[in-house]
């Protein structure tokens, strides 16, 4: 129910609107149902687009050698880089040591992806790419591992990684 009021002052006219209390009550309620729902189907619409994405990477070295340590003692073989989550980020740390007599130069290439498609969506990059080894010296290398936001249909991954160094 709506009561309509004119009043008049000096020189204008108020038009005043006055609504039955319990229909406020119903339109704010309404209101605020509406608002719960839009935040409801936007929270899940998020958690519709996570996505956990297993991986794992094999490491070969050629004319160095990789450790996991920084006494460089033991090898590394393989990676887990764990969960992944689409558009996330994840760093692993390990060791190069030139074993050889003769300075180097350091390169990373990835290769035998799976699935293939995965390669378009997931990078691999390094700190110490074209850097040069000294005979006998190593260095700490960061690995990162980013997956683009927009990867999907992908539960598990690996790929090999290759580190050079070259005379």
């Amino acid at each position: 129910m709506c009561t309509i009021m004119f009043i008049k002052t000096h020189d204008s006219i108020v038009f005043l609107a006055k609504k039955n209390m319990a229909m406020q009550k119903t339109t704010i309620a309404t209101v605020v149902a509406i608002a719960f729902a839009g935040l409801m189907v936007s929270a899940l619409g998020t958690l519709v687009a996570t996505q956990t994405i297993s991986s794992s990477g094999t490491i070969t070295a050629i004319g160095v050698s990789i450790y996991t340590d920084s006494t460089c003692t033991t090898k590394l073989s393989i990676i887990n880089w764990g969960t992944l989550n689409p558009g996330g980020t994840t760093t692993y740390t390990m060791y190069v040591k030139n074993t050889g007599n003769t300075p180097v130069t350091l390169n990373m290439t990835k290769n035998s992806w799976s699935p293939t498609s995965v390669s378009s969506y997931i990078t691999l990059s390094w700190n110490e790419e074209q850097s040069q080894l000294a005979a006998g010296a190593g260095v700490t290398a960061t690995l990162t591992l980013s997956v683009s936001s927009s990867i999907s249909n992908v539960t598990n991954f690996s790929f090999n990684i290759v580190i050079t160094g070259t005379h």
